[in-house]
């Protein structure tokens, strides 16, 4: 089975990884326990680096390169996703803290925005999951696969260009192109929310090892993060308008 995030992309991830018992075996209900305590651990980091302005800088790095280290220990070492994890959603924490309070700072009340849709945006795909009212084909995972690909594809050529003092037109204005670009990441970052869903289901149907609960979790964590990011700057774009 493939997933659109890069974290759970790969299709024979659970083959790899094997069948346990019942009681040492992936469940949905322990994957929803375990992303709920990411979630509250991402939650804590980040007020706690935003009452920190001195420090932002600081916070911002540390957020950034831990988060993406612990992240590819993740990726390649699942069974240690049950430590890696925490970790990770601490050091997203720090780095979403920063930029929230400098989002915020800059267009009040972006941010409690930004939350609420990303979680509304959430549940109405796991509402729409759940009820099979969307269906997870090998085309439609094909079909966000490729545009996930795309878009990182894009956002790596932008920085590269941005070492050579080179910015890419349009795309990252707030003009209708601008929001058109954001626009369509955030549908294809919503989509991965729905191979993840997918995922997980799987993984509790094939009988992964337990820790493979917490690595469902962090991928999870991972496509929320992407979202809200995304949503922020829809959100910054439309108010620069």
């Amino acid at each position: 089975m493939r997933s659109g995030n890069p974290v759970l992309k790969n299709d024979k991830i659970f083959s790899r990884e094997g069948s346990f018992s019942s009681k040492r075996a992936m469940t949905i209900n322990g994957t929803v326990n375990k992303t709920y305590f990411l979630l509250l651990l991402t939650v804590a980091s980040s007020a706690w680096s935003w009452s920190y302005p001195e420090l932002y800088s600081i916070l911002l790095i540390v957020g950034l390169i831990g988060g993406l280290i612990t992240a590819i220990i993740t990726i390649f070492k699942k069974p240690l996703a049950g430590y890696t994890a925490p970790v990770y959603a601490l050091f997203e924490g720090l780095f979403l803290g920063v930029i929230s309070a400098m989002m915020e700072q800059a267009y009040p009340g972006i941010v409690i925005q930004a939350v609420l849709l990303t979680f509304g945006t959430l549940f109405c795909l796991l509402t729409a999951y759940k009820s099979r009212l969307i269906k997870v084909t090998e085309n439609f995972r094909l079909g966000v696969v490729a545009a996930t690909g795309a878009i990182f594809l894009i956002y790596a050529l932008t920085f590269v260009m941005g070492l050579f003092g080179m910015s890419m037109p349009y795309i990252h204005e707030s003009g209708l192109i601008g929001i058109g670009f954001s626009l369509v990441v955030i549908v294809i970052a919503s989509l991965n929310l729905v191979l993840d869903f997918d995922f997980i289901e799987k993984g509790a149907e094939a009988k992964a090892p337990k820790y493979m609960e917490w690595y469902g979790a962090f991928g999870l964590m991972v496509t929320l993060i992407w979202l809200y990011l995304e949503i922020l700057r829809l959100l910054a774009k439309l108010r620069d308008r």
